[in-house]
């Protein structure tokens, strides 16, 4: 029997896939396109400040693929919450990550009962054999 799995965070993480891919895509090509020495000046400063928030989108991506694929809970959570510190990091780029966080936190809260089922359904395969 397949184990199920969360819906929530597979989207979850699909969308942060996509958003960490732009954001890179968006600074590589923000920092290769300047010609003033003034424009790269401020292209850099602006790619220190994003550098944080992209980190721990990224992580959260990491720990959100881990949860998705293993079922623990633990790195779900870890995944939602490095959301949340993404975002406190860069209070105007709260809606590339306010979905994310938010399907993370539920996909959290579901694989109880997720995991509570795969537990049930493979108890009750063990019996038949």
């Amino acid at each position: 029997m397949k184990a199920k799995k969360s819906k929530c965070l597979l989207i979850s993480w699909i969308l942060g896939v996509v958003y960490v891919l732009y954001l890179i895509v968006y600074l590589i090509n923000a920092n290769a396109s300047m010609v003033e020495t003034a424009e790269a000046i401020g292209a850099g400063i602006a790619t220190v400040i994003v550098m944080p928030h992209l980190i721990c989108t990224v992580l959260a991506v990491i720990f959100n693929i881990l949860g998705w694929a293993m079922n623990k809970r633990g790195f779900a959570l870890t995944g939602a919450i490095l959301y949340t510190v993404a975002l406190v990091l860069m209070p105007l780029y709260f809606m590339f990550v306010i979905i994310q966080m938010i399907l993370s936190y539920v996909g959290f809260a579901k694989l109880k009962t997720i995991n509570a089922a795969n537990n049930t359904a493979a108890n009750s395969v063990q019996e038949t054999n």
